[in-house]
């Protein structure tokens, strides 16, 4: 194999996981897996050293700064090394914000082998490769914007699922408690519900929200 190989870092915060994605990465031929990371923070970190080429970068990390953020402070630096998100998650919640931050591609963890090394091959010549489920959700948003929803409507009603009070949802947020029922009403409409009951169930029957 000749020319310079495309260098990977991977962050995850299973050790299993990670060994198994060095372990698929390494056997493709122009891969070279130089560094791992199992938080969000250590990501970042590593990747402003400057020489790594892809970014795999899972979305749950448990504490801390999750995959989005870490995605967003990766890609705002110049010359930065791209993301691709492999995660197990493909909701509206999960896939626009790692969107928005600037991931190259969306990948999910039971991808085929072979996927994974096009992803990643893909995803440094700059251009995306987005899983199946994911590709069709954005298309149907496209389709359907009356039903999707802004990236703060979902985190509202995420936290409306887990159970939180307006004011609670208002402090998590840092919004006033009359923004999150602006944000809840504007909802209901989209949804075609009246009840936060009905908007929890109707989002996540959609897709939109992750139970």
């Amino acid at each position: 194999m000749t020319g310079t190989p495309i260098r990977l870092l991977v962050a995850d915060d299973h050790p299993v996981v990670r060994a198994g994605l060095r372990a698929v990465l390494e056997t493709e031929p122009g891969l070279l897996v130089v560094a791992e990371a199992a938080t969000a923070e250590a990501a970042v970190a590593r990747a402003a050293e400057g020489d790594i080429d892809v970014v795999l970068m899972d979305l749950q990390f448990g504490t801390g700064m999750n995959g989005a953020e870490a995605t967003a402070a990766i890609t705002a630096r110049p010359g930065a090394p791209r993301v691709l998100i492999v995660t197990t998650y493909d909701t509206d919640a999960d896939t626009l914000p790692a969107i928005e931050a600037g991931a190259t591609g969306y990948l999910l963890k039971d991808a085929p082998p072979e996927d994974l090394a096009a992803a990643v091959r893909t995803a440094a010549a700059g251009r995306t490769t987005l899983a199946p489920t994911v590709a069709d959700r954005l298309m149907n948003r496209m389709r359907r914007p009356a039903l999707a929803l802004t990236r703060r409507e979902i985190e509202v009603l995420t936290l409306v699922a887990d159970g939180l009070s307006n004011r609670a949802i208002a402090d998590r947020l840092h919004l006033t408690e009359g923004t999150v029922k602006s944000h809840l009403a504007r909802s209901y409409t989209k949804l075609g519900v009246d009840s936060r009951t009905s908007a929890v169930a109707t989002a996540t029957g959609l897709g939109l929200i992750r139970r």
